[in-house]
């Protein structure tokens, strides 16, 4: 019997373990945390032996093939034992897709991913399709195959799940943008990153969709290196050459496969980010078959994304905002952008090796104050200190931020948590950090 072993027993890990249970394996699932309860109680209700707290080296590197983590480096040296004795090891994405002929639609990018995968999913979903959400999001694509039965997936794909793919095919492809992220898992080379992300169209054929934005250098100078064979559906903001979604005369209209058209007024999310967003999600759903009526209904009554642009209350006047998904300069520089009061912004947390040129320009234009909230906040001040903005550093946790930024913040002004970088400094997860931010918030 062919041994598989899962290393991680987060959403991803045991959903691959009880998909491998179900297909017969012999399965062992190995954590160096503590496992979560729920996941302890899923694991022992399908009879899966389980490990928490380190990983039995002697058993692991017995197994026929590994399914790991995407939390899991590449580079980490258990990973790399494993390469050396040429056990496979793979991603629970290509372990699950093994077991469906479900259609794919696959979402990716730097910013963006994850309301476009929400956005899909809604749009399917209101049509009455029979559609699972996946990946980033949603319940784990292994434990929906292996317990569930879907005609569509749409999935939210990581660089770091893309890493470990390579049967695996998406009929449907979306890369919403490529800007820095996560150069710390990629020896702070950017093409290695953008490898990663390109991944999402390996083994499209002619059958298949992608769909890209078309004004991003990195994907543009991709395109012509990788000969792809998937029909090719690239968005922009406006009319251009071989462009088959854009927006003209006040309307979002895709050309292509099917024409259709909507008031940009109309749409439920504001701004440019995501007009691209709502681009994305009305090709991939007319590719995929869905009436014009209900792409409308469902792009109108879209309700957004929990700790992406997320309005949580105004107190003495001020206007609270908990972008808290926001992990990377860019979509900080997103969420600035829309920004239409003066802004206090809350920024810090795990550097990935960021650039904050980016946004050095809406800092001076959009904010009236900053607050450091992180255990490191050595960058952070030698970048912005000599713009000469009020400054707070925090290095306690969330309450003391959002105090920090409400007495800085006048009446009629934003406080904006968009901060740039990741969480685990301070904070168990981005939804952990903008959970807490929400509750100090209406606290005040």
């Amino acid at each position: 019997m062919k041994r598989i072993i899962i290393l991680g027993a987060g959403e991803s890990g045991a959903g691959a373990a009880v998909l491998a249970k179900v297909k017969g394996f012999e399965t062992f699932v190995s954590d160096t945390s503590a496992i979560k309860p729920h996941y302890k109680e899923l694991l022992n209700r399908y009879g899966i032996e389980w490990e928490e707290g380190h990983h039995s080296e002697e058993c692991i590197l017995q197994a026929d093939e590994v399914v790991k983590s995407p939390g899991i480096p590449c580079d980490a040296p258990l990973i790399l034992k494993l390469r050396e004795k040429q056990i496979p090891v793979i991603s629970e994405i290509e372990f699950a897709g093994r077991y469906t002929d479900a259609k794919m639609i696959c979402i990716t990018g730097s910013n963006g991913k994850t309301t476009t995968t929400s956005l899909i999913y809604h749009i399917l979903k209101s049509a009455g399709l029979n559609v699972g959400l996946a990946g980033n999001i949603g319940s784990s694509l292994a434990l929906q195959v292996a317990t569930e039965q879907h005609d569509y997936y749409v999935i939210e794909l990581s660089s770091f799940q893309l890493d470990n793919m390579y049967d695996f095919r998406a009929n449907i492809a979306v890369l919403m943008n490529i800007t820095p992220d996560h150069l710390d898992r990629y020896g702070y080379e950017m093409q290695n990153y953008v490898d990663a992300k390109f991944r999402i169209t390996q083994n499209q054929t002619e059958e298949d969709a992608f769909i890209f934005w078309n004004d991003d250098p990195i994907i543009r100078r991709e395109l012509e290196k990788h000969g792809l064979k998937a029909h090719l559906y690239p968005f922009a903001a406006v009319k251009e050459q071989g462009v088959i979604a854009y927006v003209e005369d006040g309307q979002m209209k895709i050309d292509q496969p099917i024409a259709f058209n909507m008031e940009q007024e109309e749409l439920a999310l504001r701004g440019t980010h995501n007009l691209y967003n709502s681009m994305a999600a009305g090709i991939s759903a007319n590719l995929a078959g869905v009436k014009k009526e209900d792409i409308r209904q469902a792009l109108s009554d879209f309700k957004g994304v929990e700790h992406r642009l997320e309005k949580v209350c105004d107190v003495g006047g001020v206007h609270f905002i908990n972008d808290s998904k926001a992990t990377n300069v860019n979509s900080c520089w997103y969420a600035l952008q829309s920004m239409t009061t003066k802004t206090v912004l809350i920024l810090g947390g795990k550097d990935k090796g960021n650039d904050y040129t980016e946004i050095e320009e809406l800092v001076r234009e959009k904010c009236s104050a900053l607050v450091y909230l992180g255990l490191h906040n050595e960058k952070l001040h030698a970048f912005f200190d000599p713009m000469g903005l009020p400054v707070a550093e925090v290095q306690t946790g969330m309450k003391d931020a959002v105090e920090a930024a409400y007495k800085l913040a006048k009446p009629g002004e934003t406080v904006l948590l968009s901060p740039c970088c990741a969480s685990f400094d301070l904070f168990k997860s981005y939804e952990d950090r903008g959970d807490q931010f929400k509750q100090y918030v209406r606290s005040l």
